[in-house]
C-alpha cells in the first residue's frame, strides 16, 4: 500500500485523531491487512504513537497484522454447527486450502479462520466465505464451495 493512498484514506477522515480506527479500517478493508510502513504513516499523520494503534489492532479481530488470503473462510465451531459436523467440515476446508485455522495458503488465495457462531444455527454446520453464508454443508458441498473461488 503506497503512502499517497494511506494519505487519501487519512484525508478522507479530515486527518483526525479521533477517526483512527475508521482509518484502520478502511485500510484493512482496501489491504486485507495493515503492513507497518502503512501504520507508521497512520502514526505521523494523525499524531498518535504506535503503542495506541497496536493496542487498537491486536484487541479487534477485524485487523490483521499479517496478510491475508483473497477469500476469507470463517467456519462455525459453535454448539449447533458442532454436533452437526462441523469437525468433518473443517477437515474438509483444510483438505482443500491446505491450511489450518488462522493460516494464510502460500499464494494468498485464503484466510481459515474458526469462529463461535455465524448467528444461522438452524443452518449447521455453517461456513461464511467473503460474507456469503454457506449452511447445512456436508464435506463434499464445502469442497465444492470452495473450489468455486479463484
Amino acid at each position: 500500500m503506497d503512502t499517497e493512498r494511506v494519505d487519501q484514506i487519512i484525508d478522507s477522515h479530515r486527518g483526525e485523531e479521533s477517526a483512527l480506527i475508521q482509518v484502520l479500517l478502511a485500510l484493512q478493508r482496501e489491504n486485507r491487512w495493515l503492513p507497518k510502513e502503512a501504520l507508521d504513516r497512520v502514526c505521523a499523520r494523525l499524531d498518535v504513537p504506535m503503542s495506541r494503534v497496536r493496542q487498537i489492532v491486536t484487541f479487534y479481530r477485524a485487523f490483521s497484522v499479517v496478510p491475508k488470503g483473497r477469500h476469507q473462510v470463517h467456519v462455525c465451531m459453535g454448539t449447533a454447527c458442532h454436533v452437526r459436523g462441523a469437525r468433518r467440515v473443517l477437515d474438509t476446508v483444510q483438505e482443500v486450502t491446505g491450511i489450518g485455522p488462522g493460516e494464510t495458503d502460500l499464494e494468498a488465495k485464503f484466510s481459515v479462520e474458526t469462529v463461535n457462531c455465524l448467528g444461522c444455527c438452524a443452518l449447521g454446520p455453517v461456513v461464511d466465505v467473503d460474507g456469503t453464508t454457506h449452511g447445512n454443508l456436508t464435506p463434499v458441498a464445502i469442497a465444492e464451495v470452495l473450489e468455486g473461488y479463484e
